[in-house]
């Protein structure tokens, strides 16, 4: 790979993670939404909504996580900060509750409470203070390279 694939490959990548990164977060707080309402209301329609809703945030994390992973144990020319580190380990440990809500969520509607709900918590918490103590560092970043 010549210099100016690297370039552009490393050009692309961050932009690609930072335009998808968003959309399984979304898709978390969306599901946790519809939990709550199901939690509140017993209608079996928000539980089979907030399933999708995981399983479409999950297959979404796929391209992020795996840049993530790249950008964070094998990166060129640069280090990892602590807060690159955090950020993926606390992203991780949100999927994976992400996964155990969707085998909860693949259970009879009337089963899935309050677990799917805890779940649902977590994993958005988790992936939230992920994105909390990544983006100041980054913010903070770019504004010493532009200097």
């Amino acid at each position: 790979m010549t210099a100016r694939a690297r370039w552009r490959l490393a050009g692309v990548m961050p932009a690609l993670y930072e335009l998808m990164n968003p959309v399984p977060f979304g898709m978390f707080v969306a599901a946790l939404v519809f939990d709550t309402l199901y939690f509140k209301t017993a209608e079996m329609l928000w539980s089979k909504s907030a399933a999708w809703l995981i399983t479409v945030g999950l297959l979404f994390a796929i391209l992020p996580r795996s840049i993530n992973l790249v950008y964070v144990w094998a990166p060129i020319g640069r280090r990892a900060s602590f807060g690159d580190r955090l950020e993926f380990w606390l992203g991780g440990l949100g999927i994976v509750s992400a996964i155990l809500n969707a085998f909860i969520h693949s259970r009879d509607a009337y089963a899935v409470m309050p677990a799917g709900l805890y779940l649902s918590v977590i994993t958005v918490v988790l992936m939230g203070i992920g994105r909390l103590v990544v983006h100041p560092y980054l913010m903070s970043q770019r504004e010493a390279q532009n200097a």
